[in-house]
């Protein structure tokens, strides 16, 4: 059955978004083809973590130890990738275009897949951290980047949103080049939990948000997040009077989503 899109509210109404909770290859299935305009997706990294990471004052470093972020195999991996961008490529509009953040461990990966998809890249965009984690064993550069593949659903493509002037005007009337710096996400914009700690550990700064919705969509468009975690894109979307869909599996995060999206929506 297909699910119900939310209505063409925007400015802040509670009918502007609808957060799904469940796992995106279930869910995307269910949504009206050719539907969305923009697709932000940050899924997991598979990181592989194999041992604890200490700081030299011996704290250990609160790390992706997520059981969303581990896989057994690359070839697990690489199936679920195939699966939720097939989907995802299929809920796209035909002058629509997805964005998709990795690290160096999945980065790769994914634009492989993509390709053999039948996407068609428009930029890689450097996510340049200017406040990154040090690199505490120091046996590698200290990791201050992040990669946004931008894409459009074919090389035939004809038509997409390009925002050129609203990116001019964020970079002081200069174009917009594929390096952004940007601070990661900390102080009062990180969600904590009720211990105080926080309460995503991949919450991407709304900065970064901004400079995607902005650059590839119109007021009015309807956007996806199909990894939404604490709802950043929704929130992001709301504020820059887009309509938003958030798939999440995990319901402490949806409840997380929710709560920050009522709270933001009263201010």
């Amino acid at each position: 059955m297909t699910q119900q899109l939310p209505c063409s509210q925007t400015g802040g109404s509670a009918a502007d978004y609808h957060i799904h909770t469940g796992n995106c290859i279930d869910i995307l299935p269910e949504l009206p083809e050719k539907s969305v305009e923009l697709i932000f997706a940050d899924p997991p990294y598979n990181l592989q973590l194999k041992q604890e990471l200490y700081r030299p004052n011996q704290t250990l470093v609160d790390g992706v130890d997520d059981t969303w972020d581990q896989f057994p195999s690359f070839e697990s991996y690489d199936e679920f990738t195939r699966q939720w961008l097939s989907a995802c490529r299929r809920v796209l509009a035909d002058d629509g275009t997805i964005w998709v953040i990795g690290s160096y461990h999945n980065i790769f990966r994914v634009g492989k897949i993509m390709m053999d998809l039948g996407y068609w890249i428009l930029n890689d965009v450097q996510w340049h951290k200017t406040n990154p984690m040090p690199n505490f064993r120091g046996v590698r550069f200290t990791n201050a980047t992040e990669t946004l593949i931008w894409a459009k659903k074919s090389e035939k493509q004809k038509k997409y949103t390009f925002n050129h002037q609203v990116m001019k005007q964020l970079n002081e009337g200069k174009q917009m080049t594929s390096v952004w710096q940007i601070p990661l996400c900390t102080g009062a914009e990180r969600i904590k939990d009720e211990h105080g700690k926080k309460a995503h550990s991949t919450q991407k700064p709304e900065a970064l948000l901004e400079r995607v919705i902005l650059s590839s969509s119109n007021e009015g468009d309807l956007v996806l997040d199909p990894f939404l975690g604490s709802g950043t894109t929704c929130a992001v979307a709301r504020k820059l009077n887009r309509r938003s869909i958030g798939i999440e599996q995990e319901p402490r995060y949806v409840k997380i989503a929710e709560n920050r999206l009522k709270t933001e929506g009263t201010q």
